[in-house]
């Protein structure tokens, strides 16, 4: 059962506005983006590289749903703090310790919104010489101008506000929650 608004959760002062993406429309559509990424690697090695931490929960589901041999590996990268807009000022703080060369390499995104961080990953990764490179993405805002590499496989276009939930957060609240939500 979805909370009303009414009941939506507040924590360190901010409040949820409403639910944009629902647990059982997102398990959905992970399970289809499963499907489609399993029949776009039909062979080679793959290597499923989510970006932490907003990512934790959409790979957990999402790979679970490849029907095929793969690895998992993390990036960490930061340019947000505590803000709701991206500085702009990208940050890798973990480097996957796999092996990149020579493997199809998924980059998995929680959020396209201003790409400043996708394509500072992008470009690095590159430069690692993987066979190919493709990102998927749980949700797109269509408000990147300069990507330099168009996700492959998008969950949902989001709207133009802040979301939290279902790994994503503010200010490290709301991530736990089963749904996407807007903040207030």
């Amino acid at each position: 059962m979805l909370p009303s608004t009414a009941s939506l959760k507040q924590t360190g002062g901010r409040k949820l506005a409403r639910i944009v993406f629902d647990e059982d429309t997102i398990a959905r559509r992970v399970a289809e983006m499963g499907r489609e990424i399993t029949a776009a690697y039909p062979d080679g090695e793959l290597l499923v590289l989510g970006l932490l931490k907003g990512t934790f929960i959409f790979l957990s589901d999402l790979v679970r749903r490849l029907d095929r041999p793969l690895q998992v590996d993390f990036l960490v990268a930061a340019s947000y703090g505590a803000a709701t807009i991206s500085s702009g000022d990208v940050r890798l703080l973990y480097d996957p310790e796999t092996e990149l060369r020579g493997k199809h390499i998924l980059l998995v995104e929680d959020i396209v919104d201003t790409g400043k961080t996708l394509n500072r990953l992008v470009t690095l990764l590159r430069e690692r010489d993987p066979q190919s490179l493709e990102i998927c993405a749980l949700l797109h805002k269509h408000l990147a101008q300069h990507l330099v590499l168009e996700p492959k496989f998008v969950g949902f276009d989001a709207p133009r506000v802040f979301l939290v939930g279902y790994g994503l957060d503010h200010a490290e609240n709301f991530r736990h929650l089963p749904y996407i939500a807007s903040l207030e």
